[in-house]
């Protein structure tokens, strides 16, 4: 029979056995993490930094472009949730920190928030991004948390009831403040800003087909029930809905399908 003393320092090795082992599994997952660039830090996602991934054509994306309501469970990776979000609003010019959508008088009225379903963005296999809305950082490209919990059924039902926005793994929020622009141009600001919404709203259209992803511009909502679920600050106000996700059923068709219907009427 072992002496007490034995039974103590055998005990003792277990422990540090046990904690070395979870130690090494969470070293692990932050290795692999941060291999596809992602960081977290406290309530802030660092996404992937931007980069080419996808072999299609910009006359591809256009052709194979529309608007997508069903979707499948699938989650949405983090590298292309980066990438639709880089689109959208992201930095294309490092002197002035201009975007990849134009903007009048560069005075960028647009703010973008990303509604997250629980397992609706995949970090890794099996891990997931916190189901929660999350507001995005141009000059940084990092998310941060802004309200926790699942809230697209709210957003759904303040969006008269189209099931696509609950549906969809990831729900991205358009929103403006006016003022921005209008501080310059007056009431014709209110026009450049719904230009500009447009030009961010076919970017992510684009790069969504690019990526395999679907979308649909949702216009119908109840602005004060769109801000209260999403959390928007005092002067923004909600433009458009987004639903992301893997479409059920991709659109195809093929130039030569484009040029018959053409030809046909020549």
């Amino acid at each position: 029979m072992l002496a007490p003393r034995y039974i103590w320092i055998a005990s003792l090795a277990a422990t540090v056995i046990l904690l070395l082992y979870v130690a090494s599994l969470f070293l692990g997952f932050s290795r692999q993490i941060q291999e596809v660039g992602v960081r977290v830090e406290a309530e802030e996602v660092l996404l992937p930094l931007p980069k080419k991934v996808t072999l299609i054509s910009v006359e591809e994306a256009m052709l194979y472009r529309r608007s997508i309501r069903d979707y499948l469970t699938t989650p949405v990776a983090i590298e292309k949730l980066s990438m639709i979000l880089w689109a959208a609003q992201g930095v294309s010019e490092t002197k002035w920190g201009l975007r990849t959508a134009p903007s009048a008088g560069a005075t960028y009225p647009l703010e973008v928030y990303i509604v997250v379903g629980a397992s609706g963005v995949a970090l890794e296999e099996g891990v997931y991004l916190e189901a929660g809305v999350y507001k995005y950082d141009v000059h940084r490209h990092s998310i941060k948390l802004v309200a926790e919990g699942d809230r697209r059924a709210e957003l759904a039902k303040a969006a008269l009831g189209q099931e696509w926005v609950e549906n969809a793994p990831v729900v991205i929020v358009i929103c403006a403040v006016y003022e921005r622009t209008t501080a310059r141009y007056g009431e014709r600001g209110y026009r450049y800003v719904y230009i500009e919404v447009g030009h961010a709203a076919q970017n992510i259209y684009l790069m969504a087909t690019a990526l395999g992803l679907g979308t649909v511009a949702v216009g119908a909502f109840y602005d004060d029930e769109v801000a209260r679920v999403v959390g928007v600050e005092q002067r923004e106000r909600p433009l458009y809905i987004m639903p992301i996700g893997v479409p059920q059923q991709p659109y195809v068709t093929s130039f030569e399908e484009i040029g018959s219907y053409y030809s046909a009427r020549r």
